[in-house]
């Protein structure tokens, strides 16, 4: 029984073989996220974040990265689209940071 070392090195000094020089590159398949039917998904997926242009450089702690990423591998959704939505998820569903907002404007002066 051959190991794959041992056949990689094998056709590797075969002749006429190009990749003798090169590095053997193995492809791997991504394995593509599984449909899930969950409501806040369609609408994360549904969010249109392609016209945004403003950067905001935020920080989040490790289990925080850690599952957003774990989130974007097995729904396949981009974690900029993930934060965007869940930011203007927030202020739609909570009126009085709005109104704080507001509030601090008509107080400043200028």
């Amino acid at each position: 029984m051959k190991s794959l070392a041992d056949q990689l090195r094998e056709e590797l000094v075969k002749p006429g073989n190009k990749k003798a020089k090169g590095i053997v590159r193995v492809a791997v398949k991504k394995a593509k996220p599984p449909k899930i039917d969950a409501a806040i998904l369609v609408l994360i997926n549904e969010y249109n974040n392609s016209l945004n242009k403003s950067l905001v450089h935020v920080r989040f702690d490790g289990n925080t990265v850690r599952l957003m990423n774990q989130f974007k591998m097995a729904t396949g959704t981009d974690v900029t689209k993930l934060v965007s939505f869940a930011v203007k998820h927030l202020f739609d569903t909570n009126p009085e940071l709005k109104a704080i907002i507001k509030q601090f404007i008509q107080n400043t002066e200028l």
